[in-house]
């Protein structure tokens, strides 16, 4: 018994003398998207917090602040890592908790991760291309048509995993009256994503595990008809659960108005006053639609009422990626446009006040700069002409900076729907095209405007932007593409 209790009093002297290690990297081996916003080294011993932060290394550097949890350390990046890229986690030297003073020092740690492709969507224009959906993967620079050449594409929506893209066309052979006879479709991209586990960083031992289902590319399934409602302007919700289609009856134009559809259910129309341009908020749980005058808050329920009004505003343009801010536009009395930056809290505050239009707007990943596609109007000869520029608003100084005034060729008649701008999901770079009209209105050119006018060509641009300085003279690079409304995958 005395030796017993020595020798316990000794281990309990000397400590526990295996070294701490990594028991588990949430990143491993992962692809790692925007919304991946941190990761989780899970611990054999309660770590000296000081000793790991200061020893951890992430190679090429990503920037971001450490939270605790018991043996659980979470690291939480300041801005999406850069799309396209291979990284590693370096841990060497760090100690644990009791080990001061014994020189004791974890066992060296290596992880590896990678973000996603970098990849977009587009309509084609020329060729075997013409109104299909093509994907572009900028990072393996491979092109791959998604869409049968019987079907013309007029616009579309990737799922979160970019798995899957949701699209509205029209058969070929229906032309040129495309906007009234479009359906509902998705194709599969052939994309294969292993997202990490969703880490809550202000609870970093909660981790919910996200899956996909791998399918080949190319795989198109119904998802609604026109028979008997013609089908508008629609929404994908940020989960991919929700759909939200404008609908018309065609034997009672009075019956128009919003449907939901829901995964595994059939569409429902949401009740209430009938309105215009819509979005669904980025919670997926609310729509923001133009009713009357001013903007309505529907909670995306069937028979719910209504849950906010906003009656200074005409149309809501786009959400941060989180629901903190959005942007909305007022039409003021004396011919001029507002664009106000609208907060969660309630706050509303114009940030710029034009005679010509916005166009579109996006928050980029940091709410710290909104994008905007914007014109000015100018004088010429006897006529008014709208000159389109894209501009950078700093939302912390409210101060404009133009970043590149666009070619005399833009049609900038077209609608905000037909001018797409997108930001890149780690806010590095700006798609835009360049569309000219057909001075004709000829079958063979079975692509179309929302007016009905068809459309000639259409370049594609890609804009790289630097976070920090996003209106220093940024160079946009002509893509070998020819193509309309493009859209990155996320």
């Amino acid at each position: 018994m005395v030796a017993l209790s020595l020798l316990i009093g000794l281990m309990l002297w000397g400590g526990e003398r295996t070294s701490a290690h990594v028991r588990s990297f949430s990143w491993q081996d992962r692809q790692v998207g925007a919304d991946d916003t941190a990761f989780l080294l899970n611990f054999s011993r309660p770590m000296d917090h000081t000793s790991v932060e200061s020893n951890l290394k992430i190679e090429p550097e990503l920037h971001g602040k450490t939270s605790w949890a018991g043996r659980r350390m979470a690291f939480t990046v300041d801005s999406p890592a850069p799309y396209g890229t291979e990284f590693q986690v370096k841990l060497e030297g760090a100690k644990d908790r009791f080990s001061r003073g014994t020189g004791a020092v974890i066992q060296p740690f290596t992880g590896k991760f990678r973000t996603r492709d970098r990849a977009f969507a587009y309509i084609g224009v020329d060729g075997e291309e013409q109104g299909r959906l093509v994907l572009f993967n900028l990072t393996r620079q491979e092109k791959q048509l998604l869409t049968p050449g019987d079907l013309v594409v007029m616009a579309f929506k990737p799922y979160p995993l970019g798995d899957r893209i949701l699209f509205a066309a029209t058969k070929r052979a229906a032309q040129p009256q495309i906007l009234l006879e479009q359906q509902l479709f998705t194709v599969t991209t052939g994309i294969q994503v292993q997202p990490p586990a969703q880490i809550d960083p202000q609870s970093p031992t909660s981790q919910v595990e996200a899956t996909t289902k791998p399918e080949p590319a190319k795989k198109v399934d119904l998802v609604l008809d026109s028979s008997t409602y013609q089908n508008l302007k629609f929404d994908l919700s940020a989960d991919g659960q929700i759909i939200v289609v404008q609908r018309v009856n065609r034997n009672d134009p009075a019956d128009f108005g919003p449907w939901l559809l829901k995964q595994g259910e059939s569409p429902k129309p949401l009740k209430g006053e009938p309105g215009g341009d819509f979005l669904i908020t980025p919670d997926s749980n609310s729509l923001v639609i133009a009713q009357g005058q001013g903007l309505a808050i529907l909670p995306l329920e069937p028979d719910a009422k209504p849950l906010d009004f906003l009656p200074k505003f005409e149309t809501v343009l786009s959400f941060a990626r989180d629901g903190s801010l959005a942007t909305m536009l007022k039409f003021n009395t004396d011919q001029t446009r507002s664009l106000f930056l609208v907060s969660n809290r309630g706050t509303q505050e114009e940030l710029l006040r034009i005679t010509g239009s916005v166009l579109n707007t996006q928050f980029d990943p940091t709410k710290q700069t909104l994008y905007c596609l914007l014109t000015e109007l100018k004088m010429d000869g006897d006529l008014y002409k709208e000159q389109p520029y894209l501009a950078a608003i700093n939302l912390k100084t409210k101060k404009l900076s133009p970043m590149l005034w666009l070619s005399d060729q833009r049609d900038i008649q077209l609608s905000l729907s037909d001018i797409q701008l997108s930001l890149s999901p780690d806010g590095l770079a700006l798609l835009f095209d360049q569309t000219i009209r057909s001075t004709t209105n000829g079958k063979e050119k079975p692509l179309r405007d929302s007016s009905g006018k068809a459309i000639a060509s259409s370049r594609l641009w890609l804009l790289p932007i630097n976070p920090d300085a996003p209106a220093a003279n940024p160079q946009p690079e002509s893509l070998p593409l020819s193509g309309l409304r493009p859209r990155w995958l996320p």
